[in-house]
């Protein structure tokens, strides 16, 4: 009976380390090929909200890392890639959060450059209710890129709203929480840029350093 419970331990004890090896194999074998595809969708999405013309330089390795609750929607850590053309910085794209979707927080980025211009933004998550609210994702709708080449001119612009609330951008039809949130923290993270530029483009890079 002893020998036959020992036996048992021992085959157990066995599978148990030749399933933790595998474990340990597979993800030794995928775990740099899954920072190399984050990599690629980085550069991507940096791409995406953010034309050529403006860095001769790797956005993805030159970001700082920012907390502000009142712009960018929350009080995680979102980074601030620095878009550089001949070493000066021309452009930021702004990791933020809009809080109050229909569904729950929506996060995005947002593209700036140093006047202010919005050179593109994209929707990265949410939960937003298919065929209403998910219309803010590119591959539903085109209406994401009516913020290109828009300028915020204050925290008092009105025009920075959808046009039930006498802005400037379309909402959707049975769907107006939704493009209010986005409207609102693409304009905020506008703004945000605006009002800390200075220490956004002298701050040491900090890319890898988020956790």
């Amino acid at each position: 009976m002893i020998k036959s419970i020992s036996k048992n331990a021992l085959i157990l004890s066995s599978f148990a380390l030749v399933s933790t090896g595998l474990l340990a194999v597979t993800h030794a074998l995928t775990k740099d090929r899954i920072e190399m595809q984050k990599k690629a969708d980085l550069i991507q999405l940096l791409s995406d909200v953010l034309p050529q013309s403006y860095y001769d330089n790797q956005p993805y390795q030159d970001c700082v890392y920012v907390i502000n609750e009142q712009f960018l929607g929350n009080q995680e850590k979102h980074a601030v890639y620095r878009a550089r053309k001949q070493g000066k910085v021309s452009a930021l794209v702004i990791e933020t959060t809009a809080p109050n979707g229909y569904s729950g927080a929506i996060d995005l980025v947002v593209g700036v450059d140093l006047q202010g211009k919005i050179t593109g933004s994209r929707v990265l998550t949410h939960k937003e209710t298919p065929g209403l609210g998910d219309k803010i994702e590119l591959r539903k709708s085109n209406w994401i890129l009516e913020f290109n080449d828009q300028v915020v001119e204050g925290d008092k612009d009105k025009r920075w709203a959808v046009k039930k609330d006498g802005g400037m951008f379309d909402q959707f039809t049975g769907a107006t929480i939704t493009p209010r949130a986005v409207t609102k923290a693409v304009k905020d993270a506008a703004l945000y840029a605006s009002f800390h530029q200075e220490s956004l483009l002298s701050a040491n890079s900090q890319c890898g350093e988020k956790s």
